[in-house]
């Protein structure tokens, strides 16, 4: 990922099996941090359906089930469980160093630039 940088989250106790935690970026971006029990996913917080809090749905395997229609979004890649599968949102990649939960986030120049290209 090109024009990113790494952000120190939270301890990786801090965040309980199979739950998912907001967090809210200085540029104002809100994701979502999922711990599988395995390993850590991160996701944009919002559902792209009706916008709702991804971080309070329900952890299925390497999935997120939103908490107001039940789409269910693949946490590893984003992308959305419907039929024409058009819909996503943004996955992050994300490493536990040392006991502490961080993530890849690109700054917004980037993303905008990956959105024009798609």
């Amino acid at each position: 990922m090109t024009n990113a940088r790494w952000i120190r989250i939270t301890s990786s106790t801090n965040i309980p099996p199979r739950e998912g935690r907001p967090v809210r970026l200085e540029d104002g971006r809100e994701i979502a941090i999922f711990n599988l029990g395995d390993r850590f996913l991160a996701v944009d917080n919002r559902c792209p359906h009706s916008g709702g809090p991804l971080c309070d749905g329900i952890v299925t395997g390497a999935s997120v089930v939103c908490p107001l229609h039940a789409w269910r979004i693949n946490l590893q890649t984003g992308a959305v469980d419907r039929p024409g599968g058009a819909a996503c949102v943004q996955s992050y990649p994300v490493r536990v160093d040392e006991g502490v939960v961080l993530v890849e986030v690109p700054d917004r120049a980037a993303i905008a630039k990956q959105g024009a290209a798609a």
